[in-house]
């Protein structure tokens, strides 16, 4: 298994694997990551110089991904996990934490004071995970992602 950066020729599986992933976990498709317009166009929407998306990989076959974006009108302090999503063969084995290590690397690297990430209630893994990562619920949403259907807001201090 291998993270690394988002090339332009990953574009069309990631986001087969991000939609494929929705669908399974019977997540709506409108107003989550399933009907956003960059989804198909990946490597160019995190092209920003305070923005990456990260590939994993093994024998070049993707299984997932996740990003850090500037959170959409929201201060230039706080950033977004985006789009974080896992094959079920690579669930459930430790690339999540390590996905969201690399993550938040970067995100301090470049600044950031905070990281925001949305999610759905019933998505209870993940929920856990960003706990185990520091993360803390909030009451409302932050910034204009767009996500109406996210209905669970976490957020973390960085370092």
């Amino acid at each position: 298994m291998n993270i690394r950066e988002i090339k332009l020729e990953d574009n069309v599986q990631i986001s087969k694997v991000i939609r494929k992933v929705i669908v399974e976990l019977k997540a709506p498709k409108t107003g989550t990551a399933f009907a956003d317009p960059e989804l198909d166009h990946l490597s160019i929407a995190y092209k920003g110089n305070r923005s990456i998306y990260f590939i994993i990989e093994n024998n070049d076959k993707i299984l997932g991904g996740a990003g850090i974006n500037p959170l959409r009108d929201s201060d230039e302090l706080t950033c977004e996990l985006q789009k974080m999503y896992f094959t079920e063969t690579a669930r459930g084995k430790g690339w999540g934490e390590k996905m969201i290590d690399k993550c938040l690397t970067y995100a301090i690297d470049k600044g950031y004071k905070f990281c925001y990430i949305e999610t759905m209630d019933f998505m209870k893994a993940a929920q856990k995970l960003y706990l185990k990562k520091g993360f803390g619920f909030i009451g409302k949403p932050m910034g204009n992602t767009g996500h109406t259907n996210c209905n669970v807001w976490m957020i973390k201090k960085l370092k």
